[in-house]
């Protein structure tokens, strides 16, 4: 076979395409004899070029899987012989690597089954040589060993350690240096947390640094490169493997990514690095003062003007614009005073490109630091609204882009400003450059979308300007201009009805494309038919939607991701509308949905094979080597798939939410594809499945118990949907999933009540005590570091999970106290500085909530709870003062005596509020809410004759009026009572009542308990009552008497 062989090896290294073909297969052939392993063995030692006993090695590597447990031990002991004497004899650097890859996959056997125990000091002996060859070499064997026998190094980390970090600072050799960067990398996934071993890794970062400086002088950037992969597995790793170090790689990465002489590509992974340590080590960034440095960086890239050859994904001032997002939204507080400052300077910057990278700035803040934005809005409002007349289209362009952002994240403050606002956009509509336009349709779709009625009188400007848009703009414009019409019409909802007729007809026509160019804009039109049925609603469009309904069904026999996204989500609009009704359509567009969810993600795995892909072995292939696995370097997924999958997820739970009984053929289905996706690897998708779980839950419910077996199965579906969610609040890595389960939870708690809640109730209160404790997986972002004692508000998920006690105290009553025990100090903890205002009212609002729910109970945790919320009564935060004032009328009405000691403070907390100078009118509400409260459980330790023309002068309540019926029954008790400290209040009392009755926000309940106290003063003091009565506008008067009468 040797001879034959030899000269199929030569034969397949030759030019003909034919010959090589022929080679191939013979190769293929002779490769499933194991005897192929000592004829191969024989040419790599003794082949006279350097690609005969490449490829001799290569196909060593691709079929010794298969032969090695075969071989006879003589073979096997030539075998390992043979390659080391290649490893440190051969001359080639290429016979050498392949070498030393078939060593690492015989490792992979040889090694734990005790077979090869000279090879590891043979590595170590290699590294310590005099050649630069062997020391090289042995560092490619460590990189490629990790591969296969990583956890075997583990206990040689201590002596290999000392010998990577000589090698790393290797001055004889780069080639030693590049390998032993190599091999620092490889091994960074097999460390542990134990201090040594952190404390080793550490001190390899500084010759990282070296090195990479030396190579990135050198030209050698792809090299250089390797050193920010090995920051991506320090920052990615559980084990603390950072520390101070990272001031150094924040420091290289800075030098690195504003180097505009350097290639984009190596420039973009130094970015990535600052990007990844501001999502993932935020702390980190603090502890050591480096956020200022880095926007320092970050702000001027956002001026950088790139080369028209550069892929726009990969452009500096892209890239910096996502970094100062990210840190926005991780780090708000510290980020926001130096980005306004950049801006304030560059804004009136002689060039264009600076007054354009200032106000992106802005935009690109706005989400994560929209409080701090909000307090200057007005300012800011006017510098981009200047910019929309700038002589420069990009700087007018990005004013757009702002003013779009500001309406998107600076909501409700943002809309205040309308009259100044749209105007503007309408202008920016004309502005000659498409660009400047599609971000104008961008900006006046996020702004007009919550306007709510205050969009009523631009309505007919606003649409004929659209309209006309529409009919005349090219392609890219008219799909932004559609997102702008489906703007205006959830914010006009029935006002839109003069102009629905007009658009359908003119999305019907978009709905029939099919060209490939047009398929976008048909998802789009297909989209605003579900947000004009949604704002018109079902009596206008239930007897024209078929045609719209067939259009977009046929739609997916178009093979476009986008359009089924779109589509799935005009299903979801139409359901909604229709409810019941939709049942007609289940047939037709459930499996399309589940054609969906169960689409191939399209993944695309970035194998990292040397040998095939560099040295063009690749023909020799390992058909039969099924455990030969390559390092797998980069997964990549189709995104559109994930939207679309997404959006399928949500429809399942909008048909069986809406269509409810009619859905009962699908949910077995349904419930597969929604555990499944619960599990799903983005979070979008599992999102989108916890939500729907919920609405399977509530379809399956709605079955009527007729029988035994409906009964088992809601049951059955109960238990699954509950352990996903308990599972999920413990386990998921995702902060908005978690969320999602406890609104969920919550939900259900409320829905099913404590009997069906019962057996998952232990489990539940165990997740949420790991979830306030700050223990769950989502809440393990950074591993290490010391926090520096700034905490921001988690607003996504903590606020969710503090919910979940109210909820559980409203099914459980007084029997929630054990539990709430349990939660109680972990719920304290976030009330403690260093956290912020957010955090506290959280616990306020909450424990208030409790305390309504729980009942007397809450006396054993007054004297905990009302230091707190006393404090809390004086904060700056109107938010805060709102919540206390609930909070305290709810212990005082639930915590019985514990509660009386504090009455002199919190009266004294609340006449504060009742001033003239609190400026929220919420807030005096509650606080009347407070006193309502107090004076019902504990009249006669309050001195009515100084609080009640107090009381009754904030009356009628202006703005809260969930406390209105608390309020106007403590009132109302007060004079079916006669009380003497009342009567003398009475016209006052009547000028409120008078007011609440012929107002829209109070409920007839509301009005009718005040109307019966009138009634009885009438009847006990007539004569008394007549002056009153008449001194009441008629209007009033009529409305009084008319609920009066109602009796």
């Amino acid at each position: 076979m040797a001879q034959s062989l030899e000269l199929l090896l030569i034969q397949f290294l030759m030019p003909d395409n034919d010959a090589r073909r022929q080679a191939e297969e013979q190769i293929r052939r002779l490769a499933r004899d194991q005897q192929v392993v000592p004829a191969l063995v024989h040419h790599l030692r003794t082949a006279k070029t350097p690609h005969v006993r490449q490829l001799a090695a290569v196909l060593l590597r691709k079929k010794i899987t298969s032969h090695w447990p075969k071989l006879p031990p003589h073979a096997k002991v030539s075998l390992k012989q043979a390659l080391i004497d290649s490893i440190t004899i051969d001359h080639s650097h290429l016979v050498r690597r392949a070498s030393a890859n078939v060593v690492s996959i015989i490792a992979k056997y040889a090694v734990p089954g005790g077979e090869w125990p000279e090879l590891l000091p043979f590595i170590f002996q290699c590294s310590q040589s005099p050649q630069e060859d062997h020391r090289e070499v042995a560092l490619i064997l460590f990189s490629s060993l990790t591969e296969t026998i990583g956890t075997t190094f583990q206990s040689h980390l201590n002596d290999l350690q000392p010998i990577l970090l000589k090698c790393l600072q290797d001055e004889a050799s780069s080639c030693v240096r590049i390998a032993a960067l190599k091999a620092v990398g490889s091994f960074i996934e097999y460390v542990n947390d134990g201090g040594d071993i952190v404390k080793m890794f550490r001190e390899f970062v500084p010759s990282i640094l070296n090195v990479s400086r030396q190579c990135l002088a050198n030209g050698e950037e792809d090299v250089a490169s390797i050193a920010f992969e090995i920051f991506d597995e320090l920052i990615e790793s559980l084990a603390p493997l950072l520390g101070d170090s990272v001031r150094s790689i924040v420091q290289f990465s800075l030098e690195v990514c504003s180097n505009q002489d350097l290639e984009i590509n190596i420039r973009q992974q130094a970015i990535q690095i600052i990007s990844w340590l501001v999502k993932f080590k935020a702390s980190f960034l603090k502890k050591h003062k480096l956020v200022i440095p880095i926007l320092q960086v970050m702000c001027p890239l956002l001026t950088e003007t790139a080369d028209e050859d550069v892929d726009s994904d990969l452009a500096a001032d892209r890239s910096a614009a996502e970094v100062i997002d990210t840190m926005a939204i991780n780090l708000p507080r510290h980020v926001f005073p130096p980005v306004l400052e950049f801006a304030s300077v560059s804004f009136r910057h002689i060039n264009p490109k600076y007054r354009e990278a200032a106000l992106t700035s802005l935009g690109v803040v706005s989400e994560g630091c929209c409080e701090h934005l909000k307090d200057k809005l007005e300012d800011c409002l006017k510098v981009v609204l200047e910019a929309l007349k700038d002589p420069e289209q990009m700087v007018r362009g990005a004013a757009s882009f702002v003013l779009g952002q500001f309406a998107e994240y600076l909501q409700p403050e943002i809309l205040s400003h309308y009259e100044s606002v749209l105007p503007c956009i309408l202008n920016a509509l004309e502005d000659p450059s498409d660009e400047v336009k599609e971000k104008s349709y961008y900006a006046l779709a996020a702004f007009c979308e919550d306007m709510g009625e205050d969009i009523l009188p631009y309505l007919e400007p606003l649409m004929c300007r659209l309209v006309m848009s529409l009919q005349s703009s090219p392609q890219n414009l008219q799909e932004t201009c559609m997102s702008a019409i489906g703007s205006v019409a959830a914010a006009s909802e029935q006002a839109f009805m003069p102009f629905a007729e007009k658009v359908l007809e003119m999305m019907k026509g978009f709905m029939v494309l099919t060209n490939d160019e047009d398929l976008c804009a048909r998802a789009r039109a297909t989209e605003v038919v579900g947000i004009v049925a949604m704002a018109v609603g079902r009596a206008r469009m239930e007897a024209i939607l078929p045609p719209f309904i067939e259009s977009a069904i046929s739609g997916f026999g178009l093979d476009y991701s986008e359009l089924r996204e779109y589509t799935h989500g005009f299903f979801s609009n139409i359901a909604e509308i229709l409810d019941d009704s939709f049942a007609q359509y289940l047939p037709h567009v459930v499996p399309l949905a589940f054609s969906s969810c169960n689409l191939d993600d399209g993944s695309a795995v970035d194998i990292d094979d040397d040998d095939t892909v560099d040295n063009g072995f690749s023909g020799v292939s390992s058909d039969d080597d099924v455990n030969d696995e390559p390092r797998v370097r980069n997964i990549s997924v189709r995104t559109g798939v994930l939207d679309e999958k997404a959006a399928a997820t949500q429809a399942i739970g909008f048909f069986a939410l809406h269509t409810k009984s009619a859905y009962a053929p699908y949910l077995e289905e349904s419930l597969k594809i929604l555990i499944r996706h619960s599990r799903y690897f983005h979070e979008d998708v599992r999102l989108q499945a916890i939500i729907s779980l919920k609405h399977i839950l509530t379809a399956i419910r709605a079955k009527p118990p007729g029988h035994a077996d409906v009964l088992e199965k809601q049951k059955d579906v109960l238990d699954t949907v509950m352990n996903i969610y308990i599972k999920i609040m413990r386990e998921d890595e995702d902060k908005e999933v978690v969320a999602q389960a406890c609104m969920s939870v919550a939900d259900i708690v409320k829905d099913c009540g404590f009997a069906a809640i019962e057996p998952y109730i232990t489990r539940l209160a165990e997740a949420t005590l790991v979830l306030l404790r700050q223990e769950s997986c989502c809440q393990q972002v950074e591993s290490d570091g010391e926090d520096d004692g700034d905490i921001d508000h988690d607003e996504v998920l903590m606020d969710a999970v503090s919910d979940l006690l109210p909820s559980f105290a409203k099914v459980m009553r007084s029997y929630f106290d054990p539990i709430f025990a349990k939660l109680f100090d972990s719920l304290m903890k976030f009330a403690k500085s260093p956290h912020p205002p957010q955090d506290k009212t959280m616990v306020v609002a909450t424990l208030a909530e409790v305390a309504q729910e729980m009942g007397s109970p809450i006396s054993a945790y007054v004297d905990k709870i009302m230091p707190l919320v006393l404090k809390e009564l004086t904060s700056s935060e109107a938010t805060n003062r709102r919540n206390a004032a609930f909070c305290v009328g709810e212990i005082c009405k639930n915590g019985g005596a514990a509660a009386l000691k504090y009455y002199g403070d919190i009266l004294h907390g609340l006449h504060r509020l009742f001033a003239d100078s609190e400026p929220d009118h919420a807030v005096g509400d509650n606080a009347a809410g407070a006193i309502a409260r107090m004076i019902m459980v504990q009249p006669q330790s309050i001195p009515l004759n100084q609080v009640l023309p107090v009381f009754i002068k904030a009356l009628p309540l202006k703005e809260d009026h969930e406390e209105s019926m608390v309020v106007y029954s403590c009132v109302c008790n007060l004079l079916l009572s006669s009380h003497p400290q009342i009567l003398p209040l009475v016209p006052d009392v009547i000028n409120a009542f008078a007011q609440v009755v012929v107002s829209p926000d109070e409920s007839d309940q509301v009005k009718t308990v005040v109307a019966k106290a009138v009634s009885h003063l009438v009847s006990v003091y007539g004569q008394q009552m007549q002056p009153i009565l008449s001194a009441l506008p008629a209007a009033h008067a009529n409305a009084l008497a008319a609920f009066a009468n109602r009796r």
